[in-house]
């Protein structure tokens, strides 16, 4: 008896038949049209972070102060991880950027011995006899030792107040500091003799020896002003003088009471016979030097504004002037 169902019987395989796999692909009849909605589309390598987890904030604080962590082979230069892509996001390239480190405060200096700058040389006084002012600085600073001329720093304000002030006619340049006493009757020296970065990296005890050499440089070349620049300088003195500190109330810019005139000859009134120089006047009764305490003039100062410092400078300044003008009419006359 015949069957009247069809013949299922495969045909047999050939080549084409295992190539065309085509045909055993799913197919529909309505397609699919691409999603937008982000909730149903494949998640991708830039979006694999789940959904549902609040990103966490980046710790700013740690990436700053550690590299961002990850496998070894990826932080070998030139490698690339295979499951990320070539690029990176902006968060991943401001954490394997190098960090910023923050800029050093410069320490404060402290007290530095002679050895430190012993190299450098020293500065010699310009003075002369019976100068109408005598400046008192505090000690040589870098500058003005490796050029080997007073306040060379050009942030330094001496030669500008000299000129704003009176004390000389125009304005003078650091290369002339050993000219001033024989152009403006102007002498300079200093308590310090070594140099140094600042005053900090003095000592006390080296401040108080040097009074006594203010002292006999004083009687010795007799200049008819002392002026001490910068309120240190003069806070050395009475310490030697009074033996203790001065006090606030004690302490004043300008002019000082005759009683603290330099120079003074001891009892007798009679110059030591180790303190004659030549060409010096040594004539008549001699109370010392007047002191001035002018404020100081280096950059670094910054109490005192600079009206401030402009009013105190030219109260000497004014005096320089009428002196200078006394002893024209003087000359003249003999």
């Amino acid at each position: 008896m015949t069957s009247d169902a069809p013949n299922t019987t495969p045909p047999p395989p050939s080549l084409m038949g295992q190539l065309n796999t085509a045909s055993f692909m799913f197919t529909t009849a309505n397609p699919i049209g691409v999603r937008r909605s982000p909730r149903h589309s494949t998640p991708t390598a830039a979006s694999a972070i789940p959904t549902s987890a609040p990103i966490p904030a980046p710790d700013l604080a740690a990436s700053h102060l550690r590299p961002a962590a990850g496998p070894a082979h990826s932080r070998s230069r030139g490698s690339v991880s295979p499951s990320k892509p070539a690029t990176t996001t902006s968060h991943a390239s401001a954490s394997s950027s190098p960090a910023k480190s923050p800029r050093k405060r410069q320490k404060s200096s402290g007290y530095a011995p002679p050895s430190t700058y012993a190299h450098l040389p020293l500065l010699p006084d310009a003075i002369a006899p019976n100068l109408l002012v005598l400046f008192v600085g505090l000690n040589p600073g870098i500058q003005t030792a490796r050029t080997g001329h007073a306040y060379a720093h050009p942030t330094n304000l001496f030669w500008r107040l000299l000129h704003s002030s009176g004390v000389t006619p125009r304005l003078c340049m650091p290369a002339e500091d050993r000219s001033m006493p024989a152009l403006y009757s102007l002498g300079q020296t200093n308590i310090v003799a070594r140099p140094s970065r600042n005053g900090a990296e003095l000592s006390k005890a080296e401040m108080d020896a040097g009074v006594a050499l203010l002292e006999a440089k004083a009687r010795r070349w007799r200049p008819e002003t002392m002026c001490v620049v910068g309120k240190s300088i003069w806070e050395s003195l009475w310490r030697v003088r009074h033996g203790r500190a001065i006090k606030a109330h004690e302490f004043r810019y300008g002019w000082q009471d005759e009683s603290e005139n330099m120079g003074v000859i001891g009892e007798g009134g009679r110059q030591r016979e180790d303190e004659f120089e030549g060409g010096v006047d040594y004539s008549g009764e001699w109370k010392g030097a007047r002191v001035f305490v002018a404020s100081s003039t280096s950059g670094l100062a910054a109490t005192l504004k600079p009206a401030e410092k402009e009013a105190i400078w030219r109260e000497l300044g004014a005096w320089v002037e009428k002196r200078r003008e006394e002893r024209s009419i003087a000359a003249a006359d003999s």
